[in-house]
């Protein structure tokens, strides 16, 4: 009897004839005029909904249609992200849970408003007795994303009204997830270090007066400490991954699943399946690969060797041979990603605790470098610059972040934007999404099965 991981070779067998049969062709496309990833050969995406949480602007474009492009702009709810960060940096406090408040009810909190939503989430962050031993260390994974999708799922079936929904509920619904994902991704990952690593097994109870960005640090660190530096940026990472428009894959999920009436935590779990693949939530750890496969090959002091590995890696001959600088690009910003330009700043401040400055250089010169390197051998219409991934994956690194949590993290994070679009969805949609596809197989008469001969 074959094992459940086993590939025999008829099945080998039969995923070649898969492939054979496969007739679509790339040339297709452009016949049918069908845009492969809904976006147009210079980038822009179908339209395929309306939304008032957030914008992601990188060009202007006039009324004779002429473009001209932008430093990149993110805005929640109408806000400014850089003014956002600038806000609650400036008065020197936590914003993931105001950014959060931002975009589920479309206004910026007062003092009292802010307050009260951070007592809610502080009261929500519990999970139902015995749930971690029952659903996370008895059945103890070894990819956090799964688990964290598992747990998700399990939650369904302890809420006691789990399939309404009304605004109401699935507002609060979302509240509880918010409050619990810092939970599920730091303890699934205690589990996986204690069955899979044998490491100590310890697992931490948050602190009602903690923020999320300190909540996560504490439950994550044996000790529980973490300086103020670490929480502030870790805080600020959250912000700026929380939402990124309604075009994102997973975001893009979240109003296909919602659009189906189906609950909030199947449509959640389809959204971190979407964020878990390596083209959407998982690019920073490739990022922190990526360059811990340069220092390993190159003199990472050396800008000529730097080049040569850039190239090397565009023509598929390093790395993971994709032909991908990864961390650089955009599918919509060109000029400037204005997460990772935030996100720079923070990380030359913290190698400067860390003792990474060095590190932190060598990042600078392939940011400098590799824009070049790629519009030469790509010939882009557009430049390229580094986006939120480039940088988040060198700050996690310093923040001493396993690579297992990255995209738990990211997920901990855009759980408030799926919730946002998720509630706009059910208040403003009304109509199952259902794309369309173009049929391009020819019909074949159908022949008895006597009558079938395969050689």
């Amino acid at each position: 009897m074959t094992t459940f991981s086993d590939i025999t070779p008829y099945i080998h067998e039969m995923a070649e004839k898969s492939i054979r049969n496969n007739g679509i062709r790339t040339e297709m496309y452009d016949r049918h005029h069908v845009f492969r990833g809904l976006r147009d050969v210079k980038g822009n995406g179908v339209v395929t909904g309306l939304t008032e949480i957030s914008n992601v602007q990188s060009k202007i474009v006039d009324e004779n249609g002429n473009v001209t492009p932008i430093d990149g702009i993110l805005a929640y709810r109408g806000i400014n992200v850089r003014d956002l960060v600038k806000g609650f940096l400036h008065d020197d406090r936590f914003g993931f849970e105001e950014a959060t408040y931002l975009l589920l009810f479309s206004e910026l909190p007062d003092m009292h408003q802010l307050e009260r939503f951070r007592q809610t989430l502080a009261e929500y962050r519990s999970l139902p007795t015995s749930f971690v031993r029952d659903m996370i260390l008895k059945a103890p994974g070894k990819d956090m994303m799964n688990i964290l999708s598992r747990s998700v799922l399990a939650l369904y079936a302890y809420d006691e009204n789990p399939d309404d929904t009304s605004v109401a509920n699935v507002l609060r619904q979302c509240l509880q997830l918010i409050a619990v994902f810092p939970m599920l991704s730091v303890y699934s990952y205690q589990s996986f270090q204690h069955y899979h690593k044998d490491k100590s097994l310890f697992i931490h109870l948050p602190k009602p007066e903690l923020s999320t960005a300190e909540n996560l640090l504490q439950l994550l660190r044996e000790d529980g400490q973490f300086t103020k530096l670490e929480a502030k940026i870790l805080d600020l990472a959250l912000v700026l991954h929380a939402e990124h428009g309604g075009g994102n894959n997973s975001t893009f999920t979240t109003h296909v699943v919602t659009s189906s009436g189906t609950d909030t935590y199947a449509t959640i779990a389809a959204a971190l399946g979407s964020l878990k693949g390596p083209r959407h939530g998982g690019a920073n750890i490739k990022v922190v690969q990526m360059f811990e496969d340069m220092k390993q090959n190159i003199n990472t002091k050396d800008e000529g060797q730097i080049k040569d590995y850039l190239v090397k890696l565009l023509n598929k001959e390093a790395f993971d041979h994709a032909g991908l600088i990864y961390g650089l690009g955009h599918a919509v910003y060109s000029i400037s990603d204005p997460r990772a330009d935030i996100l720079m700043s923070c990380a030359k401040d913290l190698s400067e605790e860390k003792g990474f400055q060095e590190e932190y250089e060598f990042y600078e010169t392939v940011a400098r470098l590799a824009p070049e390197i790629i519009m030469s051998k790509r010939n882009m219409y557009r430049t390229v610059s580094p986006n939120v991934d480039f940088y988040s994956g060198l700050i996690y690194k310093m923040l001493d972040l396993p690579l297992e949590l990255y995209t738990p993290i990211f997920a901990t994070a855009r759980i408030s934007g799926w919730s946002a679009h998720r509630i706009e969805e059910i208040q403003n949609a009304g109509k199952i999404i259902r794309p369309a596809y173009i049929n391009v197989k020819e019909d074949k008469t159908y022949v008895s099965l006597k009558d079938r001969y395969h050689f």
